[in-house]
């Protein structure tokens, strides 16, 4: 087992969240572009890493923030599976997750990201802004292939423009 502390890494497959989240080389922890994902390198930075290698997994905890072009990603805890190449299987942010996109805010208590499945699922108390418009939901799942969203338990607020006369 390893243990970074002060990590700046820079990784290789964290799906977009929403989208999202985390790819990273974890046998090496410094900066350096390890990958390119859609002509973008993936930023990671923590307080700590701990990276078990006979497991395939790793921890990455404190002040966690991750960006890739536009996407930035913050939260108190990431885990990751890996795979041997290594490639990100899975990861889960928890921790007061919050992520950005083009003028699109979302807040959650938890997100998941499934490589294979290519899918990303936020939970507890999920929250989309943009503009003045809001949207909250017990869940969200989103389908990174097909771009579809589903929300459960959803209410909301969405500006409606006044046609002009």
């Amino acid at each position: 087992m390893k243990v970074f502390s002060s990590a700046a890494i820079r990784g290789s497959t964290w799906v977009a969240l929403s989208v999202c989240l985390l790819g990273l080389f974890v046998p090496a922890a410094q900066a350096g572009t390890l990958a390119v994902i859609a002509g973008e390198t993936l930023d990671i930075k923590a307080d700590s890493l701990e990276v078990d290698m006979s497991r395939g997994s790793a921890i990455l905890e404190g002040k966690v923030r991750a960006s890739l072009g536009e996407l930035q990603v913050e939260c108190a805890r990431v885990e990751v599976r890996y795979d041997e190449a290594p490639n990100v299987k899975w990861a889960r942010g928890t921790g007061g997750v919050s992520a950005r996109i083009k003028g699109i805010a979302a807040t959650a208590s938890s997100v998941e990201v499934d490589v294979a499945r290519r899918s990303v699922r936020l939970e507890g108390s999920v929250k989309l802004t943009r503009g003045k418009g809001w949207v909250t939901a017990d869940s969200a799942t989103i389908d990174v292939a097909t771009r579809k969203v589903v929300l459960n338990d959803v209410q909301g607020s969405i500006p409606v423009q006044t046609p002009a006369r």
